[in-house]
């Protein structure tokens, strides 16, 4: 099946352009609003498959991928179906101004979620099965844990790896030590090696990426392992390249993207873009206090099918910190005066 997009300023019109190149039979995958990359060429994108075959394509090939279509006839059908649904109510709250639904869509979308996730929540559907959680530390299945945090500047990865380190070391009894690869700040590594010492865990600093996996092997024998790294900025991605490659690439890792819940959502889409050479596993994100629209948060990690692993308020070590719960997150979206500050709950 040939995947296609097509764009326009509403989802009817996305449709009926694509209905008319690709006839009536071509299968309507999904619709969503454009991402900010793609904004430029129309509010909304639509996809469609075409199961037309090429002459030059092989018979059996051809009847493959037709069999192939129709096993995914039924499940794309229903697809339709509620994309249909969503997409004639995309207006929904403007015809219905008085409508409960309306009045949860608009407090939804005034969040900053994504109106087609607001449109499905106001119509009944459950937030909580829009995104996923996970507040472990380290991979599945391995001996030890082993925790990378990456990110912009001044987002708060530092003080947010010693909170980690804190309850996940200290509090747990299990032998921890902190590797930091910022070698960009001045004086970043003489601070994080006093926050350290306060809360006696060993902390390394290791200048390049091969000192960095030299430094994980040396330090196999502890429990948990925590990476600093530096923040790059949009013209520094560069410098971090072979870092990224080896976070990347190492089979024990396991890399958190902290971001501030205060960025703007067009923001945030384009650094967890940037950041994708890293192949972050989750999303943790910090300054829950200085925001009071969450929308899209719940909105990049389901885009992203990258699931939300810790939140993080204040500078207080390590109270300020607490793993994220889908009910946490749901009620700092949909109730009108959600609870924003930490609640201390521990992992």
């Amino acid at each position: 099946m040939k995947l296609k997009s097509y764009f326009s300023e509403t989802v009817e019109a996305a449709v009926e352009l694509a209905r008319k190149e690709l006839g009536e039979d071509a299968l309507l995958v999904h619709a969503r609003p454009a991402t900010p990359e793609t904004r430029h060429l129309g509010a909304y994108e639509v996809v469609f498959g075409s199961t037309y075959a090429p002459a030059s394509v092989p018979a059996a090939i051809a009847q493959r991928t037709k069999d192939a279509t129709n096993n995914l006839s039924r499940d794309i059908d229903e697809m339709k179906r509620e994309i249909g649904r969503l997409a004639r109510c995309l207006s929904g709250p403007r015809g219905v101004p008085d409508s409960p639904e309306s009045e949860l869509y608009a407090r939804l979308v005034a969040n900053e979620l994504d109106p087609m996730i607001a449109q499905a929540v106001s119509s009944g559907s459950a937030l909580e099965d829009f995104f996923e959680v996970d507040a472990t530390l380290g991979r599945h299945g391995l001996d030890r844990s082993v925790v990378a945090l990456v990110g912009p500047p001044g987002v708060g990865k530092t003080t947010t790896l010693i909170k980690l380190a804190a309850r996940f070391g200290l509090v747990s009894r299990r032998p921890a030590h902190i590797l930091t690869a910022d070698v960009f700040r001045i004086a970043a590594a003489e601070q994080l090696r006093s926050l350290a010492a306060i809360l006696g865990i060993g902390c390394d600093v290791v200048e390049t990426p091969v000192a960095l996996a030299q430094a994980l092997e040396e330090h196999r024998s502890k429990d948990l392992i925590f990476i600093d790294t530096p923040g790059l900025g949009p013209d520094e991605m560069e410098d971090g390249a072979d870092l990224a490659r080896l976070i990347a690439s190492h089979p024990e890792i396991d890399t958190h993207l902290v971001l501030s819940a205060s960025m703007k959502p067009a923001d945030l889409a384009r650094v967890i873009g940037r950041y994708g050479i890293f192949q972050p596993k989750k999303l943790l994100f910090t300054r829950l206090d200085e925001t009071e629209r969450f929308g899209a948060i719940i909105s990049e990690a389901s885009r992203r099918a990258l699931p939300l692993s810790f939140l993080a308020t204040g500078q207080e070590i390590p109270d300020d910190l607490e793993p994220a719960t889908k009910q946490r997150l749901a009620a700092l979206v949909t109730e009108p005066e959600p609870v924003r500050h930490s609640t201390g709950a521990t992992a």
